[in-house]
C-alpha cells in the first residue's frame, strides 16, 4: 500500500452490480480500495493496473459464517493505521430464496441469506470498529439496505426480515456511539443481476413479479454507475450520518 494514501475503503460484493460500480468510483490515487467477493473481478484488477490505483481483492463466500468471519479478521488485522479516513460499504446482498411463508421450509438457503444480508455485516463491523478505534480519522458505515426492510413485500419474507435487520441493527451502531458515521440506505431499484433473477421468479413465489418486469420493459430501472455516483457522493457529504435509516432517493 502507498505511502501517500488518504482513504482506506472497504466494500463487498464488489464483483459485480451496484458494488463493482462503487469499487470502480471509489478508486483514485489517494484511496486504497479492499473488496470482499466469491471471484475475482478482472474488470476491476485491469482497472486500478491501467491507472496505478491501490486495490486489494479478497475473494471469500460471505454466506459461509467461517469464511465471513475469517475474512473480518484478515482484512483488519492489516489494515494500515496512517489514513485520514476508513470507509466500510457492506454492500453484498441476496434475495433469495423467494418464496410465499408456507414454502420457506428448507433452512439452508434460510441461513444463507441471513449469514450474508446481517451476520457478515456484524462481523465485518465488528472487526472495522475494532480496528479503527485507535485511529484519529474520520470513519464512515455505509450499509446498503432496501425498502423491503421497510414494507411487507409477499414472497420476500426472508429478503423483508434480513434488511430489517440490518437497518435496526444500523441503529444500534448509532445508537452505541462508537465514534464513527453509519446508515443504512436503499439505492431503489437498480438494474443489476438481482433483478434479472427477481424478474424471472415464478408468480407462485413472487406475485409482485409483473411489477418488476414492467420497471424494467419501461426503462424504469436506475443503471449501477448512477446510483454508485449518488452514493459515494453522498458518502462524502458533510451530512453523511445525520440521517441514520435513509434512501439514495431523498438525495439529489
Amino acid at each position: 500500500m502507498r505511502e501517500n494514501i488518504e482513504t482506506v475503503a472497504i466494500i463487498t460484493g464488489a464483483s459485480r452490480g451496484l458494488g463493482q460500480a462503487l469499487a470502480l468510483g471509489l478508486m483514485n490515487h489517494s484511496t486504497a480500495v479492499i473488496t470482499v467477493s466469491r471471484s475475482h473481478d478482472a474488470v476491476l484488477a485491469m482497472h486500478a493496473n491501467d491507472h496505478g490505483y491501490d486495490l486489494q481483492q479478497i475473494q471469500a463466500d460471505l454466506a459461509n459464517p467461517a469464511a465471513a468471519e475469517q475474512a473480518a479478521h484478515t482484512i483488519m488485522a492489516s489494515l494500515p493505521a496512517t489514513a485520514r479516513r476508513y470507509v466500510l460499504i457492506n454492500n453484498a446482498g441476496m434475495v433469495d430464496p423467494m418464496a410465499l411463508a408456507d414454502q420457506l421450509d428448507t433452512a439452508a438457503p434460510i441461513t444463507a441469506a441471513f449469514t450474508l444480508n446481517v451476520t457478515s455485516v456484524m462481523l465485518l463491523t465488528s472487526a472495522f470498529l475494532q480496528a479503527v478505534r485507535p485511529l484519529k480519522a474520520d470513519i464512515r458505515i455505509m450499509n446498503i439496505s432496501s425498502g423491503a426492510g421497510r414494507g411487507p413485500t409477499p414472497g420476500w419474507g426472508v429478503y423483508c426480515a434480513t434488511k430489517a435487520a440490518l437497518d435496526l441493527y444500523t441503529r444500534v451502531v448509532d445508537a452505541e456511539q462508537h465514534g464513527v458515521k453509519i446508515v443504512a440506505i436503499a439505492p431503489g431499484v437498480v438494474d443489476t443481476a438481482m433483478q434479472t433473477g427477481i424478474r424471472e421468479a415464478s408468480p407462485d413465489n413472487f406475485p409482485n413479479v409483473a411489477r418488476f418486469q414492467a420497471l424494467h420493459t419501461q426503462g424504469q430501472l436506475a443503471s449501477p454507475e448512477n446510483v454508485a455516483a449518488r452514493l459515494l457522493n453522498y458518502l462524502n457529504d458533510t451530512s453523511f450520518g445525520t440521517t441514520v435509516i435513509d434512501d439514495i432517493r431523498n438525495h439529489s
